[in-house]
């Protein structure tokens, strides 16, 4: 990610009627300038097509206590879905998490917006860690009522070697 991507991309979320997020992808690039981030921008036609990033270390979820890095934030702008973007950035995600663990981890949402990745990462071999569902950054317990919002997901996790 360059500098320039902050505001291109935040067009791009703009241009499919979602927030621009640019504080968020003001801190990813700060997070890439300090080696705890990487930012991995896709273009196509001189166009930010998506993104992905990779935490070197786990923030949230079940695997919070450990030093595995993360998968976080894959976006591929809906009018470049269906073109293998999403593969190619997973792929380089994947280079860049194996440097730090043979394990890479990922969190989805379980709502009908998250419906283009959830196959993806079934397709490429990831599998849930078996905790259930996170709301809020919390495992809910059966029974416990949470909203399907981007709050709700599971995680999963691969093996890279």
């Amino acid at each position: 990610m360059k500098k320039e991507d902050i505001s291109k991309i935040a067009n791009a979320f703009l241009k499919q009627g979602w927030d621009g997020r640019h504080e968020v992808l003001e801190r990813y690039w700060l997070d890439q300038q300090n080696k705890i981030r990487y930012v991995f921008v896709a273009e196509l036609d001189e166009d930010i097509a998506g993104y992905v990033t990779v935490a070197k270390k786990v923030k949230h979820g079940p695997f919070q206590e450990s030093e595995l890095p993360e998968i976080t934030d894959f976006n591929v702008f809906e009018q470049y879905r269906e073109k293998g973007i999403g593969n190619s950035l997973l792929d380089v995600a994947e280079n860049k998490a194996v440097q730090f663990s043979t394990i890479v981890t990922l969190g989805v949402g379980l709502h009908s917006g998250y419906g283009a990745a959830q196959p993806i990462y079934a397709k490429r071999g990831y599998l849930p860690d078996g905790s259930g569902v996170w709301f809020e950054n919390k495992n809910i317990d059966n029974g416990e009522v949470c909203m399907n919002n981007d709050d709700l997901c599971i995680y999963l996790s691969k093996k890279l070697r």
